[in-house]
């Protein structure tokens, strides 16, 4: 993995600080069996060239494509075959995709799952196969046949959310509100939007059962003091979709906010939601404006181009930086180990996909604000000129 260079670098060790209690919370009730006749040594290597498919959800969200390109090309470099393929959003054609890497005799498969439960079949498949399986970013249910998993620490996506929400109001300070927010969680089919809502909640929900937080829609049905981490999909939005957040938002404006009330924050777990919620809030209260205190503070995640150009005109506070270039090595160097007959190295956690308890790669996210949106770019994320472009 390329190490993070300046003022990122620095907030990683401190998010590393922060996070590495986390480490074993991730694994989240890591009580269920391990697999049988698997160990993270492989016996026998692969042969230059063999080939190594790579299936992503979708091309429609920015973050998959440079995922996907990321990885084939470090593999290309290496000397592999490599299969990519994005499923389009469904299920169906991510298991044809799967099935046809494995006809095609790919040794290892990279799966980004569209729906973690579905793709069980074709990966059961690979394993059949002997393929070795590598869960990327959204973890495999219900099935044996994974054999790792790469991803961020989820909770702690959800944790810097939480917190940007808490600073920005004054919460930590006294201040006693009530203040209105309203929330929205990932997609129902993807297994981490739990994880992200669930670091979030269990700092916001103490400040919901003070009353110093409201959430006066009843958007899912009402989010209370009572609700609870198993209640998220009530709040959730299909595929993460820009279009259904905004839709969904502009019904919360309508019913709740059309008479000039204030709305003070929004929790969103992605920065295509938050586009959403702002689409609606531009669309339906045009008297809010970005600047002033009119506008509501709010979050993201995956630090994408809009993001960027958001938070520097002010329209989002904040987004939470993974670093997919960072994931991608941190599978490169797995697949290589694989492939070279090694022991699978940087293994920190395990995760229980209700089966077995994967071993996992678990690398550390970044809050990116206004004041520190230029390390991005010290990253290596986006270019300068990009950059310059996105937010002039």
């Amino acid at each position: 993995m390329k190490a993070m260079g300046g003022t990122l670098g620095r907030r990683m060790v401190k998010v590393l600080a922060a996070a590495t209690g986390l480490a074993m919370v991730v694994g989240l009730g890591a009580c269920g069996g391990t697999r049988s006749g698997t160990s993270t040594g492989e016996s026998s290597s692969l042969e230059k060239g063999a080939t190594i498919g790579i299936s992503m959800p979708t091309k429609s969200e920015e973050r998959w494509n440079k995922d996907g390109n990321n990885l084939k090309a470090k593999l290309e470099d290496a000397g592999y075959k490599v299969i990519l393929s994005f499923a389009d959003d469904k299920p169906a054609q991510q298991n044809s995709d799967i099935e046809n890497m494995v006809n095609n005799d790919a040794k290892i498969v990279v799966v980004a799952a569209k729906d973690g439960t579905a793709v069980g079949p074709a990966v059961e498949k690979a394993r059949d196969a002997g393929t070795k399986v590598i869960a990327y970013d959204r973890l495999i249910m219900n099935t044996k046949a994974v054999d790792y998993y790469a991803t961020f620490q989820l909770e702690q996506v959800g944790v810097l959310e939480a917190n940007y929400l808490i600073d920005s109001l004054g919460l930590k300070d006294g201040a006693k509100g009530p203040f209105n927010i309203e929330l929205f969680t990932g997609s129902p089919d993807d297994n981490n939007a739990k994880y992200f809502f669930k670091g979030a909640w269990d700092l916001l929900q103490p400040y919901f059962e003070s009353g110093v937080l409201v959430s006066p829609s009843n958007h899912g049905g009402g989010v209370t003091k009572d609700f609870t981490v198993d209640d998220w999909q009530k709040i959730s939005v299909q595929s993460w979709k820009t279009e259904q957040a905004q839709k969904d938002m502009e019904s919360i404006l309508d019913s709740t906010y059309s008479q000039g009330q204030k709305l003070n924050a929004v929790l969103s777990p992605y920065d295509g939601i938050t586009q959403g919620v702002i689409n609606a809030i531009q669309s339906k209260r045009p008297d809010m404006q970005p600047g002033t205190d009119s506008w509501p503070f709010m979050t993201g995640q995956d630090a994408m181009e809009i993001a960027v150009a958001n938070i520097s005109q002010g329209l989002q506070g904040q987004t939470v930086f993974k670093n997919v270039n960072d994931l991608a090595d941190a599978v490169y160097d797995m697949i290589i180990e694989i492939a070279e007959g090694k022991e699978v190295t940087g293994l920190n956690g395990k995760f229980n996909n209700n089966t077995i308890e994967v071993p996992s790669k678990l690398l550390d996210p970044v809050s990116i604000t206004k004041d520190n949106l230029s390390d991005l770019v010290k990253a290596g994320y986006v270019t300068q000129d990009k950059f310059d472009q996105l937010t002039k």
